[in-house]
């Protein structure tokens, strides 16, 4: 076989200097020309080689053809998109780290790698800057939001379920992991499953088809008043049917707007106290809203501040660390409030090699216990390395420049006489102290607002996500990136003019 041998170490040295080269890079375009594109399209082999072009022509393919063909998501501030976030120094250089040692996380192995330890350190610092009490350390990485909700939902279905085998008196069955999921909602006496909520993530619907509960068994229970804020009379008349389990599904952070389904402490004891009632499971889809929690205790932030309260008071939290932490992708996580639940769902059966090796119980879970994957890239380290060195104070600092930069932007927007910034408030001041990290606009004339999307992209100056609102397209101005300085509002004030000047 003919295979170029590098010396790893030397190897791996080039290509951190080269990562942090194109991590510094100042373009001021966001998205690709359509001739890079091209280019970059025409260079893709059409077969596989049989004796390969070589590590270092397969390095300047990559570098030289395929590189500037990729949008800027991650180096770019001034990429709104889909809350990517981006890639912090730290976060880059122990992500090729985790690439060159190549650890695979799935079982706490203590005389064979650090690796595990060093997992459940990075859980215990993200709870530390979540303001969590530690005792929420039942939890692991994930690949993302999806999956983290996928966890949360199977915790929550499993703990309905044994409620339900309790109340029915039945101790044959104790878990659907075990029994199936069949054979434990027939014992129950249950003709389904049930996710009550308000504007839920598309994951979170998608993790509700996953598991069984079904897509059309996600139901909104929200306010006519508000379409975030649950309608508590509703909610109690759905958790109150006996033929159902439930799991309450609130939103920290909804997707388009960035607002909240909750707005104080009060309001999460009382679904708390409903869930306790009829025994349902209280999940909150945390994904970049959560980390609203470390912000300071100052009235310019108190609203956003009233959205995080009492999250707490939950049994479970999803969230994404690839979005505000600026870590690569992939990165969520997860974390439940009681301890064994994941494992009675995830465990890893009939693979005696897959253990620890000793006996007595270990201090430290082995992911694959208690989560989806056996097999598990390092994606802590990252995050280890990210708040071991901008610690909360650095966090709180980025997050507030992305919340003040997006206030500007949602301001000189309320103002001007061509756009709408959703949803609709009557007074500008409620606007601004409404306003988290993501701007939703629309173009008061409709042919231009159906094109909106398109022709700010077009300037490849920024990125912004369509979406719709109230049956009609709009633009998501989702500001994430670390790299973000309130001065990039001059940028997107000249991009949205240009656009309805030339209308």
């Amino acid at each position: 076989m003919n295979v170029e041998v590098e010396s790893s170490a030397k190897a791996h040295g080039q290509l951190q200097q080269t990562l942090w080269e194109i991590s510094q890079s100042t373009k001021s375009t966001v998205l690709p020309d359509a001739s890079s594109l091209a280019r970059a399209r025409a260079t893709l082999p059409s077969s596989l080689n049989a004796n390969g072009i070589g590590f270092e022509s397969a390095k300047r393919h990559i570098l030289d053809d395929i590189v500037p063909a990729f949008n800027n998501s991650s180096i770019s501030p001034r990429y709104y998109g889909f809350v990517t976030g981006g890639v912090t120094p730290a976060a880059l250089f122990a992500d090729s780290i985790v690439s060159a040692y190549d650890q695979n996380v799935q079982v706490h192995l203590t005389e064979h790698t650090i690796a595990t330890d060093v997992e459940y350190s990075a859980l215990g610092l993200l709870l530390d800057l979540l303001k969590f009490d530690r005792k929420w350390q039942n939890g692991t990485f994930t690949t993302g939001a999806t999956a983290s909700n996928i966890l949360g939902l199977a915790c929550g279905r499993e703990y309905v379920l044994r409620s339900a085998l309790t109340r029915k008196g039945v101790t044959s069955l104790r878990s659907v992991g075990e029994s199936g999921l069949f054979e434990t909602m027939q014992a129950a006496g249950l003709s389904g499953l049930q996710i009550l909520s308000t504007m839920p993530h598309s994951s979170l619907v998608k993790s509700s088809g996953i598991l069984g509960f079904g897509r059309a068994n996600v139901k909104d229970v929200s306010s006519k008043n508000d379409h975030l804020r649950f309608d508590l009379e509703l909610l109690e008349e759905q958790l109150q049917r006996t033929d159902k389990a439930t799991i309450v599904a609130v939103s920290c952070g909804e997707v388009n707007t960035g607002h909240f389904a909750t707005g104080g402490l009060d309001e999460m004891r009382t679904l708390r106290t409903l869930c306790d009632k009829y025994g349902a499971w209280l999940h909150v889809d945390g994904a970049f809203g959560i980390f609203g929690r470390i912000l300071p205790e100052t009235p310019e932030f108190s609203v956003i501040k009233k959205g995080c309260e009492g999250i707490e008071l939950a049994d479970s939290l999803a969230g994404d660390a690839h979005k505000f932490l600026n870590v690569p992708y992939d990165c969520g996580f997860f974390f439940c409030r009681h301890q064994g639940v994941a494992m009675d769902v995830f465990r890893n059966a009939n693979a005696a090699y897959l253990t620890g090796g000793k006996s007595e119980e270990q201090s430290i879970p082995s992911p694959l216990n208690i989560g989806i994957e056996n097999s598990r890239r390092f994606r802590a380290l990252p995050v280890y390395a990210s708040l071991l060195a901008y610690g909360s104070s650095g966090y709180k600092k980025i997050l507030e420049t992305q919340i003040r930069l997006a206030r500007r932007i949602a301001g000189w927007l309320f103002d001007h006489p061509k756009y709408n910034v959703l949803p609709e408030v009557e007074g500008k001041e409620e606007l601004l102290e409404r306003t988290f990290m993501i701007v939703l606009v629309s173009a008061k004339d409709d042919d231009l607002n159906r094109q909106l999307t398109v022709k700010i992209n077009a300037t490849s100056k920024m990125f912004v996500s369509g979406t719709s609102w109230q049956g009609r397209p709009a633009c998501r101005i989702a500001i994430s990136n670390w790299r973000a300085e309130e001065t990039d509002f001059d940028n997107v004030r000249g991009v949205l003019e240009s656009i309805v000047e030339m209308d």
